[in-house]
């Protein structure tokens, strides 16, 4: 790589590390605004995540196709891969479906456990990743994979029952914190069945690119949601109305997807142009500084255990990247061919 050519490779780096923190630590800032805020004499809040994912998926898949159209000026019209194409769609919709049911269980957690256990807790993809790359592709790691592993638990476990003395006022301090578990447990294994599936869509179609999967992940996850929220469940007549009644929530929902919308295309571009290794990188430490952030404006109480964790969950999580820094010290800033 020239000298002109790594400048400007770190350029773009820097630009995706910016974007995808201002996206997403605002994001976190309104996805905890909206799961927490208070409506009317009766306290109210706000309780229709599918239909909130609903809106992310709209959004997304606009930016998505947004994008698309610009990566295809670039590309020969007969080289072009479509995201309409029926086998493309049908490796889409596994991953759909899991992405679409994984955001919305999970917020549902945070009805019953703190929201700062709900971020950590969703930093830690390593092992519901390697554990189905084990038991359903079949897929062997290296030692230290595992350490990492246990390392990462340990955080888990220790921040979980840490306990902290004093409530911060939010929902846990009265939901079922063991059905809170639960559902966050049940998220953390879609996230993984959709992370270790990607990996496999992007091994067995190499023209497929990031802005393809953003672009047809949005579309499939829309009407799987719409499916949902409007046939399966209440949750479309119930935000609509309670809309109506506060329009105040509308306008954060819409923020909300807009700045997701916005983070998904730096992640996918990071993801695209250096690999893997960096986007786990950034969107790591990314959550990280949104749980910092929850800590200073919502006021959420932390013992010395639950540091003690957090210092596990990172501290092992990146001795992972070091690691692969390491491993591969020519690769980290390799900027992949269109």
């Amino acid at each position: 790589m020239s000298e002109s050519s790594h400048r400007k490779s770190i350029i773009v780096l820097l630009i995706c590390i910016g974007g995808i923190y201002a996206s997403f630590l605002t994001w976190g800032f309104l996805q905890e605004q909206i799961s927490s805020q208070k409506f009317g004499p009766d306290a109210q809040v706000f309780h229709a995540p599918f239909f909130i994912n609903l809106i992310q998926n709209l959004f997304g898949f606009i930016v998505g196709c947004i994008y698309l159209s610009y990566k295809n000026s670039y590309v020969n019209k007969n080289e072009r891969v479509s995201v309409f194409q029926s086998q493309l769609l049908k490796s889409l919709t596994l991953v759909a479906l899991t992405q679409s049911l994984s955001s919305p269980i999970g917020l549902s957690s945070v009805e019953h456990v703190d929201y700062l256990l709900y971020t950590l807790a969703k930093s830690c993809k390593l092992i519901p990743v390697m554990v189905v790359h084990i038991v359903l592709y079949k897929k062997s790691f290296p030692p230290y994979k595992y350490l990492v592993a246990g390392i990462v638990t340990a955080g888990v476990v220790l921040f979980t029952l840490g306990n902290p003395s004093k409530k911060t006022g939010n929902s846990s301090s009265y939901g079922n914190v063991p059905l809170g578990l639960f559902y966050l447990s049940i998220s953390l294994l879609l996230d993984g069945l959709t992370n270790s599936t990607q990996d496999i869509l992007f091994k067995d179609n190499k023209k497929l690119t990031g802005a393809h999967l953003m672009c047809g992940l949005n579309f499939v996850s829309f009407w799987l949601t719409l499916g949902y929220a409007g046939l399966l469940s209440n949750q479309l007549h119930y935000a609509l109305n309670f809309i109506n009644t506060y329009p105040l929530i509308l306008k954060e929902i819409l923020l909300y997807a807009l700045f997701g919308a916005i983070g998904q295309i730096f992640i996918f571009i990071t993801l695209e142009k250096f690999g893997s290794l960096i986007l786990v990188t950034v969107t790591v430490t990314r959550k990280m500084m949104s749980m910092l952030l929850s800590v200073f404006l919502f006021g959420h109480d932390l013992g010395v255990y639950q540091w003690t964790g957090l210092f596990l969950v990172f501290g092992g999580i990146g001795f992972e990247a070091f690691l692969k820094f390491q491993q591969k010290p020519d690769a980290t800033l390799k900027v992949k061919k269109n």
